[in-house]
């Protein structure tokens, strides 16, 4: 059995337990404590990701400075990101559908606390509803100084407008878009 070296499994029982055990009566079943292996170990796996037909097409548009949906043929509704079905009539989506760059904030958070892969704090992420689309989309917004917990949400009013800020090398990934910018900041 490996154990942590900070600690050993007498540690882990309770008070009770130790003293039954140390006098060597048998402990109650009701009061073990159940001590599990613990096995080191690191993996590193390469992998390749299919990103899949509806993904594909979406990052191939980005690319290329467009945003694009796949529509329901039931509902209609234009879904962004695009997915191969509509999750709500569920049925295959039949067309690709070009919306605009510009859209709705629906929602956002800003984060002051650093987090791995992350950028440096605070930066805000939110849902923003594209012009064409009936979905919001989940991204980045920026453009707008932060650093104020008492003010900075005030800077992206859910309901105000936004724009995409495109990154001049664009990869076909959602980074090409550097982040949404509300209008008029």
């Amino acid at each position: 059995m490996i154990t942590r070296p900070e600690s050993n499994n007498q540690e882990m029982l309770g008070e009770e337990v130790k003293e039954v055990m140390s006098s060597g009566s048998k402990v109650p079943e009701k009061e073990k404590k159940e001590v599990f292996l613990e096995f080191p170990g690191r993996w590193n796996i390469p992998y390749v990701h299919s990103a899949g037909k509806a993904a594909t097409k979406f990052f191939t548009e980005l690319k290329e400075k467009k945003i694009v949906g796949s529509r329901c043929p039931k509902c209609n509704r234009v879904l962004v990101p695009p997915r191969n079905f509509c999750e709500r009539c569920f049925v295959p989506t039949t067309d690709w559908v070009e919306v605009k760059d510009t859209g709705v904030i629906l929602t956002f958070t800003i984060c002051y606390v650093q987090f791995t892969g992350l950028p440096k704090p605070p930066y805000a992420i939110g849902g923003v509803k594209l012009d064409g689309a009936d979905t919001g989309l989940l991204w980045f917004i920026g453009g707008v100084p932060l650093g104020n917990q008492k003010e900075d949400y005030k800077k992206m009013p859910i309901g105000s407008r936004a724009k995409a800020v495109w990154n001049e090398e664009r990869k076909g990934a959602m980074s090409d878009i550097k982040y949404f910018k509300p209008m008029g900041t």
